[in-house]
């Protein structure tokens, strides 16, 4: 029994060896990046370029023009135009308008303000009155912000334009005479 036993164990371990295995492989790699999100802004609607931060925010251009903005009396009434799109590279995204709480101050505690989107960059009373997209209501305080998103395309294929409107009521008081305000606003940007 032991020599039959050791006989197959033999045998066993002899036909193991002879067995003969092919074996293949396949491989993959793979590049990794991450892409961007980034806005740019316009008061002409053309130009465009970052302004990220106070310090350095775009200067709004005033509808009528010239001292109508600086010299307001009341029942005076001015419009500004700001477009937002992302940049050449940018993946898609959404934006809100947001106000600084320091618009309440100086002058600030009588403007009354609303904003529109249009469809082109071009913001007078024409364009704001025809324009049913509303983002801030007419005669919120400058301290409101917008409640809506918008969508801006990827690669700077498209544009928001906002059409603020501005208006000192008639109602405002003597104290509000030669009193002034450095408004700010901010676009909140969220990648899709």
């Amino acid at each position: 029994m032991r020599a039959l036993l050791a006989a197959a164990l033999v045998l066993g371990v002899g036909s193991a060896l002879t067995l003969a295995a092919w074996t293949d492989r396949e491989n993959a790699a793979g590049r990794f990046g991450a892409g961007t999100f980034g806005i740019v802004g316009s008061t002409d609607g053309s130009t465009f370029a970052e302004h990220p931060s106070d310090a350095a925010a775009a200067t709004l251009a005033f509808t009528p023009g010239g001292a109508a903005a600086s010299a307001l009396t009341p029942g005076r009434t001015v419009y500004a135009a700001f477009s937002v799109r992302t940049t050449a590279d940018s993946v898609a995204g959404t934006i809100l308008l947001s106000a600084a709480p320091g618009n309440g101050a100086g002058l600030g505690a009588w403007l009354r303000y609303g904003v529109k989107t249009v469809p082109t960059p071009a913001c007078d009373a024409a364009s704001y009155s025809a324009s049913t997209a509303v983002q801030i209501a007419a005669g919120s305080p400058l301290t409101a912000g917008g409640t809506a998103t918008s969508v801006l395309p990827a690669g700077g294929t498209g544009s928001v334009n906002y059409c603020f409107e501005f208006t000192l009521p008639s109602t405002a008081p003597n104290e509000a005479q030669g009193s002034n305000l450095g408004g700010r606003w901010s676009v909140d940007a969220t990648s899709s």
